[in-house]
């Protein structure tokens, strides 16, 4: 059996992101629904983790909701990712709460969401000491870039442990119908997960997977994790979130001809 063939029986994890829980809860105010109770829903149903982004405008989750969802990760042995922006700020709150992982991603005050990945190659100099202040205090340090050769061997050299691929533009071009785009798209994450498994990074996907565009995906080999947020929150409203988080598992394990039963725990 190939190395391919061998990876291809492994499960990779599926991170929930649960942001938009938060989301709604901010929208009227209170601590309906929380957030934490999410996390721990999710992992009752077979999440690998928890993801979560503080953003600088505190938007959705706040810092009392990471606190708390470290404290729940730890009671249940399970690892949280703290995304964040690449500032000083967060990597200060980061070191304090000591998450598993920390993902730096770009962002901006005016967008819905993360609209790309991070521009590493082009931020050496300012990222390289937050990585290293966040290696230091105990936290794997990941990087949401784009699939591409100068951004994967800049996460290298600033220090980096893991890549997570953005997929947005690929889940974009599937939902407008362009089918061509999407599978140039495709073909550079397959190129970038090698080159990134080559250099010694772990490599992860996440933004806008779905359970009808997540298959191709899940066949690159070298994918070792999902982070995935708002399509299950979304899901959750029609069948449960932790429904929503079993069905995305089994279409993971059905992508890498893995039984069903081992997607679910």
């Amino acid at each position: 059996m190939s190395l391919q063939s061998t990876a291809l029986k492994t499960l990779p994890r599926l991170g929930v992101n649960i942001d938009h829980v938060a989301t709604l809860r901010n929208a009227r105010g209170g601590k309906f629904p929380d957030p934490v109770d999410a996390a721990r829903l999710a992992i009752m149903s077979g999440a690998d983790g928890i993801t979560a982004h503080l953003r600088e405008d505190r938007r959705h989750i706040r810092d009392a909701d990471m606190k708390r969802l470290q404290k729940l990760c730890l009671e249940h042995g399970k690892p949280l990712n703290f995304e964040m922006a690449a500032v000083q700020e967060m990597a200060d709150i980061a070191s304090k709460i000591g998450p598993h992982a920390a993902c730096l991603v770009p962002e901006k005050r005016e967008e819905r969401t993360t609209e790309g990945g991070l521009d590493v190659a082009g931020g050496e100099k300012h990222i390289a000491p937050i990585v290293r202040q966040l290696r230091e205090n105990g936290v794997r340090v990941s990087m949401f870039i784009e699939a591409e050769a100068q951004q994967i061997e800049a996460s290298r050299a600033v220090g980096a442990a893991v890549v997570e691929f953005h997929t947005g533009a690929y889940a974009n071009a599937l939902e407008e119908g362009d089918a061509a785009s999407a599978e140039v798209l495709l073909a550079a994450m397959r190129q970038g997960a090698a080159l990134a498994d080559s250099l010694g990074l772990e490599v992860h996907f996440g933004h806008g997977l779905t359970n009808d565009n997540i298959a191709p995906i899940a066949r690159i080999p070298e994918v070792r994790e999902f982070n995935i947020g708002h399509y299950l929150i979304g899901q959750a409203v029609f069948v449960g979130l932790g429904q929503a988080v079993k069905d995305l598992r089994t279409a993971i394990a059905n992508a890498r001809g893995v039984m069903p039963s081992a997607a679910l725990g």
